[in-house]
């Protein structure tokens, strides 16, 4: 159970960390400027971004992506809950931030299975009074148990978008298409599934380079090509396509993304390229530095 984990013995969840091997959401968290990573995390990113030195672009319009997706159902499509898998470490504009942020009712729960997330589960706990946040410690790879979990916050009679951003690429195909529809199926008419993934199709030299970089450190690491994408909601009974369809992430309902934090010109010449990224603008994005694919659907 989830307040089980979170109260497990320092000590244990300690020893549950590998510092010595990266995890796909500590180098997220390293692209996104976090600090809940390690020195093996920061090498896999660098080695990343020396493949493809605009590839940071792809992580932060991931997450743009995502803060657009969660404004959009919750202000335009009354959204009550959200389901986040592999929600990854906290950062800035979490969903339930932006969720209760626009009704605060709203109910929130965060699944993910690295115990680093779990150590710092409690950020994530945070909610408006009126709402409710949770987290579950549990496997994409185990649908019932998340489903099981879930059910303690989220009313399954009601609308729930299922957001999956950035996490089938860690996924081979024979489990990834059936994890989806086993998760969407189980909840009611008027759901959402929102999902990003990263592609091969659109550059495929600098994507393969940073491909590289992560399987030699151990990754599963699957590109899907636009119609493997669409897939996810050809195959997922009742779901239906949203427009624009799957489309390069920024060109997913685009608009402004946020402006970097202030910085000072010789503080930020002083930082290395990983430090730096906290601070670029990412509205400066082209065609040419996304490789990451987006899409929405309803379940009728």
């Amino acid at each position: 159970m989830p307040g089980d984990a979170l109260s497990q013995d320092p000590a244990l969840l300690r020893g549950r960390i590998d510092t010595t091997k990266a995890h796909p959401a500590r180098v997220y968290d390293v692209f996104l400027g976090g600090k809940d990573n390690y020195p093996v995390d920061r090498a896999a990113a660098a080695a990343a971004l020396a493949a493809n030195p605009r590839g940071y672009l792809d992580v932060r319009h991931n997450r743009d992506f995502m803060r657009r997706a969660v404004t959009r159902l919750a202000g335009e499509q009354g959204i009550r809950q959200f389901l986040d898998i592999g929600t990854g470490l906290p950062t800035g504009e979490n969903v339930h931030q932006i969720a209760q942020g626009i009704a605060p009712e709203s109910r929130i729960v965060y699944v993910d299975n690295d115990p680093v997330v779990l150590a710092h589960a409690r950020a994530l706990l945070t909610s408006s009074p009126e709402g409710r946040t949770d987290y579950v410690d549990a496997d994409l790879r185990r649908p019932e148990e998340i489903l099981e979990q879930a059910a303690k916050t989220l009313d399954f009679g009601e609308p729930v978008a299922l957001l999956l951003v950035a996490i089938l690429h860690f996924v081979e195909d024979a489990e990834a298409y059936p994890l989806v529809r086993e998760l969407m199926e189980a909840l009611p008419a008027g759901s959402h599934l929102v999902l990003s993934h990263l592609t091969d199709e659109m550059h495929p030299e600098p994507a393969r380079a940073v491909q590289r970089t992560y399987t030699e450190r151990g990754f599963t690491f699957v590109f899907r090509s636009a119609t493997e994408v669409e897939r996810f909601f050809d195959e997922t009974p009742g779901v239906t396509l949203d427009e624009p369809g799957v489309v390069p992430v920024h060109h997913w309902h685009p608009g402004p993304a946020p402006a970097p934090p202030a910085v000072e010109e010789a503080y930020f010449d002083s930082l290395d390229d990983i430090e730096k990224i906290r601070y670029r603008d990412i509205n400066d994005v082209t065609d040419d530095d996304i490789n990451v694919y987006g899409a929405s659907g309803r379940k009728g």
